[in-house]
């Protein structure tokens, strides 16, 4: 089937696509944004892979579920648009970045993270506005932990920042000997304080792929 996504991804998942799950999920979908307000916008479902090509991946981070909140979806994980404000875990994220690395922005649009080689990724890509995890168990979390896989597999060298038990869930994804897997407690403020504060994964990320010989990543543009 045809799916609008950025061509190097298409090729890598071309067999998702083709999959019963990945049709009837695209089937439920479609009806969801005929019937319900669902974000993001059509257009944005795939923005993390549009942003971010398979070859450019350099940091991987794993969110659970789009924010269901009116115009703060827009594919990316953890990311909101320009204009509005950023949400407490973004804040938190933040902050972590001032205390590692020093300064941080205070734009909440995380497209500059992306076009660096960070895949925002959440498990589930849509989500039914002001309904948390309305979308969940319909085939996303299939396609997505394909996702994981395959960047695990296909590369080397990557940074994966699980953060909360969630993401840290999908750990047995990824082949720990080819790649840095760093966890920490979620940077919301249920949970920040107890670990995600002073975790320094952001320099922790840039020193290994500096090790690698990999361009680091400016997190604080």
């Amino acid at each position: 089937m045809d799916v609008k996504i950025e061509k190097t991804w298409k090729e890598q998942l071309k067999e998702e696509f083709d999959k019963d799950y990945f049709k009837s999920l695209t089937a439920f979908i479609k009806k969801e944004y005929q019937s319900k307000t669902v974000y993001p916008h059509p257009k944005n479902v795939f923005k993390a892979f549009d942003l971010c090509p398979f070859n450019d991946v350099r940091v991987i981070i794993l969110g659970q579920d789009p924010y269901h909140g009116p115009k703060q979806a827009h594919g990316l994980a953890f990311s909101v648009e320009e204009e509005i404000k950023n949400p407490p875990s973004l804040v938190n994220i933040f902050k972590e970045i001032e205390s590692d690395m020093g300064g941080a922005s205070n734009s909440g649009d995380l497209s500059s993270w992306a076009e660096q080689g960070i895949l925002l990724l959440n498990a589930t890509l849509t989500v039914v506005g002001g309904q948390a995890g309305s979308h969940q168990h319909k085939g996303w979390e299939e396609f997505t932990d394909r996702i994981i896989q395959g960047l695990s597999e296909r590369k080397e060298n990557l940074v994966f920042l699980l953060w909360g038990a969630y993401a840290q869930s999908k750990e047995e994804l990824i082949d720990s000997s080819k790649h840095l897997v760093l966890k920490a407690p979620h940077p919301s403020p249920l949970s920040a304080h107890r670990g995600f504060f002073g975790c320094k994964h952001f320099s922790q990320a840039n020193k290994y792929l500096s090790n690698h010989n990999i361009k680091e990543i400016e997190w604080n543009k």
